[in-house]
């Protein structure tokens, strides 16, 4: 199921690419996540670019500069499509194979290519895109520590619903408004209804929040009707990012029942724009969660002893809140949870085998989020729903503003990153949006 540790995973590599070799860098040549970018100032098609400290590699200039000749010609030519879809569909293959290449491409040997100049890009100097042209996108409920601290602010007595331990619970989201990071999210609008109104009224949303999720892109597909087994799960994921699912809690709890969130979720999802194939992500491969005595044990379909050994991921999950006022005056952002995304109560191949266990089909670029990363200490809850207890805790920034939910020109940056000794660390990048006053209808 998961991937091996090999020599692309060796601390002692560098790159001759300089910045790469900096302890502080998410990107170095150990890691060599997927993206697509595009030139600010020149070439304005999209492409296939890697993450290599603080610049890109270019595939397509590399394909030009015939140094991926040694990889199979489907291999080659996906290399230079406009995103990843064709590469994501060749299969765990096709991408480990270009890892292992492009890590002998980019390590220090007493010589830089001769086309060097011509296959870097700065990130400075480009544009990020969405890594995928996204057909379908699922948002899984999967960190119990969320669901209780959830399900107490709604139901005290009996916060977790029955089924929850059973299966893992998710809904259907809206692909055509996922964004990359960067993008502004404005404000969204919708009914509302207070506990003291009769009757609902139309406006912008004042509860605006944010969800620290991991979103994994599925790779190869499986045809309508063939099931994904959980021992075979993972062989269908190309690569994992972060996801911030905002969620407008004011639209949500009047919509949400009998079916579910619609309107209140629909507006944005912001995702990274860096790929970290699970190749990269095998050193910090760790046990999936540890049930309780009392928990029910997963039905047949959901175990398995692989994914119980090493279905987790160690990885740090950290958002940052960035008011109008706290960049005015250069104070750096406040710093809101810590979590750990070892701690899902399901992993990605369980979610994966009951996505398709009715025979859904799954197709390349595909996303799947793994819903709000939260723990059980304080600073580790992933939403400010948690954080504040539906507002009746606000929280107080450096500056002395005060936060229920999020403010226009509230900036929320998620971070995330894989530590452990022996092992370079491997990071995501950031997952970013600043909010935008609603733009209101037309009359």
């Amino acid at each position: 199921m998961s991937r091996l540790i090999d020599q692309t995973h060796d601390p002692s590599l560098h790159s001759w690419v300089e910045s790469a070799n900096q302890k502080d860098t998410d990107f170095p040549i150990q890691n060599l996540p997927f993206g697509v970018f595009r030139h600010r100032n020149g070439i304005r098609s999209s492409r296939i670019g890697v993450a290599i400290g603080d610049q890109i590699l270019d595939l397509t200039s590399c394909y030009h500069s015939r140094l991926l000749q040694e990889l199979p010609e489907q291999l080659q030519a996906a290399c230079t499509a406009a995103n990843l879809n064709p590469l994501m569909a060749l299969g765990s293959w096709a991408s480990s194979a270009l890892r292992t290449h492009l890590s002998k491409l980019l390590r220090w040997n007493e010589q830089k290519p001769s086309s060097e100049a011509k296959l870097l890009v700065p990130m400075v100097e480009a544009e990020l895109l969405l890594p995928a042209d996204i057909g379908d996108y699922t948002d899984f409920y999967a960190s119990i520590f969320h669901a209780t601290n959830v399900g107490k602010l709604f139901r005290p007595d009996n916060p977790l619903l029955p089924n929850y331990k059973y299966l893992p619970i998710a809904y259907h989201g809206r692909a055509s408004s996922i964004v990359p990071s960067g993008t502004p999210i404005k404000r969204p609008q919708g009914q509302r209804k207070a506990l003291e109104d009769t009757v609902p009224h139309f406006g912008s949303s004042v509860s605006l929040d944010y969800e620290v999720e991991v979103g994994f892109l599925i790779g190869a597909g499986n045809q309508l009707g063939h099931p994904i087994s959980i021992g075979t799960a993972e062989s269908h994921v190309f690569g994992l990012c972060l996801v911030n699912d905002w969620s407008a809690r004011d639209i949500q709890a009047w919509e949400y029942q009998p079916l579910g969130p619609f309107l209140s979720k629909s507006f944005a999802t912001t995702i990274s724009p860096w790929v970290v194939t699970l190749e990269a992500l095998a050193p910090f491969r760790c046990p999936a969660f540890e049930r309780s005595q009392e928990d029910p044990l997963p039905l047949p379909y959901l175990s398995d002893s692989i994914n119980t050994r090493l279905g987790g991921i160690d990885m740090i999950l950290e958002v940052l809140l960035n008011s109008a006022q706290m960049r005015e005056q250069g104070i750096e952002p406040f710093s809101m949870s810590h979590a750990s995304f070892k701690q899902m109560y399901w992993t990605m191949a369980q979610m994966i085998a009951h996505h398709t266990s009715n025979g859904c089909n799954l197709r390349p670029g595909d996303l799947l989020a793994s819903g709000t990363v939260s723990g059980t200490e304080s600073g580790s809850q992933g939403s400010l729903l948690e954080i504040t207890r539906r507002g009746s805790q606000p929280i107080k920034l450096a500056t002395g503003e005060i936060r229920t939910f999020l403010a226009d020109a509230d900036e929320v940056i998620i971070r995330g990153y894989c530590e452990k000794e022996n092992y370079a660390k491997v990071g995501f990048g950031e997952c970013q949006g600043i909010v935008l006053a609603a733009e209101l209808p037309k009359i």
